[in-house]
């Protein structure tokens, strides 16, 4: 079963054609910025525009930077904030919608490193801000947001994201000391047996991961920045 998975980003909307089965990409997948500002129909326009680039007509799986229920969005810390009540799903055409960093964890839970964990998994996506997705025994728990734990008085993401990174111009090394922390503090929460660490940051992993010290094994995503494309496929699945 072919579905197209699309990954709306605070930087990028990315799109592909999914082939559910195996876990990957038919065919490259197509990126377009994210409008300034980001506003629904702004938004909606970038993926019209990836479904026309790819002439589909079939299922449609979307992922979403936020709190996502019943397709209806509930916040918006990286985009509008006049995503806040939008029903997305019927905004993209009847399209299943869900949270960006729990669409990332299903792939990595079903294809990548998560694959066959038991106990408690952390997905984390480390970009513009920061995900995650919690499963316990392969199951999600849904709309976790971990990246707004409180660190410092602030969002933990506003210090330790990818984008926290360029924004104070922080070598790898000194960035992290800063993930180190807050891993530190969901380790504390949650006592996972695993710690997946995705986003854009997953492909540099070896320039900063072995700086992490932590009880609990972290490794980084085996799909990479994929992960968001294949997951939101993966649940639209009919």
């Amino acid at each position: 079963m072919n579905v197209l998975g699309i990954d709306i980003g605070g930087s990028g909307i990315k799109g592909a054609p999914v082939d559910t089965e195996a876990g990957k990409l038919i065919e490259e997948r197509l990126r377009i910025p994210t409008p300034e500002p980001s506003g629904p129909e702004a938004v909606a326009a970038a993926v019209r525009e990836i479904l026309e680039h790819f002439e589909w007509s079939g299922p449609v799986g979307v992922t979403f930077p936020g709190v996502v229920t019943d397709g209806v969005v509930r916040t918006a810390a990286n985009v509008d904030r006049s995503w806040i009540g939008v029903d997305a799903a019927a905004l993209f055409g009847g399209a299943r919608v869900l949270n960006d960093a729990d669409a990332a964890g299903v792939a990595e839970m079903v294809f990548g490193r998560g694959r066959g964990e038991r106990g408690t998994v952390l997905m984390l996506t480390f970009g513009t801000g920061i995900g995650s997705a919690l499963f316990h025994d392969g199951r999600l728990v849904p709309n976790t947001e971990l990246g707004h734990l409180e660190l410092h008085g602030k969002d933990a993401e506003h210090r330790a994201s990818a984008r926290a990174r360029e924004e104070h111009d922080l070598s790898w090394e000194k960035w992290a000391e800063r993930v180190q922390e807050y891993l530190a503090h969901v380790e504390m929460l949650f006592s996972p047996s695993l710690i997946v660490i995705g986003g854009g940051a997953s492909k540099k992993a070896d320039k900063f991961l072995p700086h992490i010290t932590l009880r609990t094994p972290v490794v980084p995503a085996e799909l990479q920045n994929e992960a968001g494309i294949i997951g939101a496929a993966l649940t639209a699945r009919p």
